[in-house]
């Protein structure tokens, strides 16, 4: 079998799992139509326009998880807001399609949704600034569905500080605040996701939890030197707590713009942590000018074609594309979907 067919084949058996995109930003802020087909509006596909239903199913794409995105400067009320507003679009997008985009929550109706040939929408909060200090806005959108929520993102917030941004501070970990958080994270079913923390506030968050925590969208350390990425004993505390990592395609984190770098970095989990760790985390429409290969959602096969080419086997990448994802979600029900 020739690796493109092998690819889509692979795709066949293992619809992939992002687990971060921004694209409800685009639709809150500008309109973008996520049931329509696009193309990238600026060159090289800047910024935006890279994810849309009919490109999703085009790319063997099962399940993405939308970042909900808020800015903090405006206060938590308004930052609260903008979160349902994009939950709204959502909803109303799967309530457009029926049958082609559904809004799930747990890992059997990601299944389900595939196996009748639909796209499943997850929900997942970038930055606990969103909440304000306030865990009952944990408890309203934990209710609306979603499924992670991101501690911090480029602001120091009640719960902890980021790696890079306004406030930042290396030396602190989490709060008090942010380590009650992290606890009733895991009471609601809410993965704990540790994309944007710092070291400090990552490890400790590692500590804490009993349930697995996840790195939507990152990079690593040991593939290219970068603020923006994760050593090695992050890895593996996300590892030990069965969690995993998804390695995102903005080249200026991965250190170039060839597809053979977003390959490195998976490559790189799987030799710290093995196959159950990597995961796709593309942050497609999230600011970012991506792998030209991988420009927008049609494109994921050649990066399933370039993981095969690189030596590992189909039941690994199956796992980079689908399955350790699909674990994560099993192992963190929501207390009352406990049995799906």
């Amino acid at each position: 079998m020739s690796l493109p067919s092998q690819a889509r084949a692979l795709h066949e058996a293992h619809p992939a799992v992002d687990l971060h995109a921004d694209t409800l930003m685009w639709a809150r802020w500008l309109g973008y139509d996520l049931l329509a087909r696009h193309r990238p509006p600026l060159p090289r596909a800047a910024l935006g326009g890279h994810v849309d239903l009919p490109r999703l199913r085009e790319g063997g794409v099962g399940a993405v998880f939308f970042g909900l995105v808020s800015l903090p400067l405006r206060g938590a009320a308004r930052a609260a807001r903008a979160v349902d507003e994009q939950i709204d679009a959502l909803e109303a997008a799967a309530a457009a399609r029926p049958g082609e985009l559904v809004l799930a929550h747990a890992a059997a109706e990601v299944e389900a949704a595939n196996r009748s040939g639909a796209v499943a929408g997850l929900l997942g909060i970038e930055g606990a600034h969103a909440l304000g200090g306030d865990l009952d806005r944990l408890e309203h959108f934990a209710r609306r569905g979603v499924r992670y929520l991101g501690l911090a993102h480029f602001s120091a917030n009640e719960a902890c500080y980021p790696a890079k941004g306004v406030g930042r501070r290396d030396d602190a970990g989490l709060t008090p605040f942010g380590a009650e958080l992290v606890a009733r994270c895991e009471q609601r079913g809410v993965i704990v996701d540790l994309a944007h923390v710092n070291r400090a506030g990552f490890l400790d968050a590692c500590r804490l939890a009993t349930r697995p925590p996840i790195v939507s969208h990152t990079g690593v350390l040991g593939a290219h030197e970068h603020w923006r990425n994760i050593d090695a004993v992050q890895l593996r505390a996300v590892a030990d707590r069965g969690g995993c990592i998804g390695i995102m395609f903005c080249p200026a984190f991965l250190g170039g713009p060839g597809i053979d770098r977003v390959v490195a970095h998976l490559r790189h989990i799987v030799d710290v942590c093995g196959e159950e760790a990597p995961a796709l985390g593309s942050d497609w429409d999230g600011f970012i000018v991506p792998t030209p290969e991988l420009c927008d959602a049609s494109r994921l096969p050649r990066l399933t074609e370039a993981l095969l080419g690189s030596g590992l086997g189909e039941r690994a990448v199956g796992k980079i594309l689908r399955g350790n994802a699909l674990r994560v979600l099993r192992d963190c029900p929501v207390p009352d979907r406990a049995g799906s």
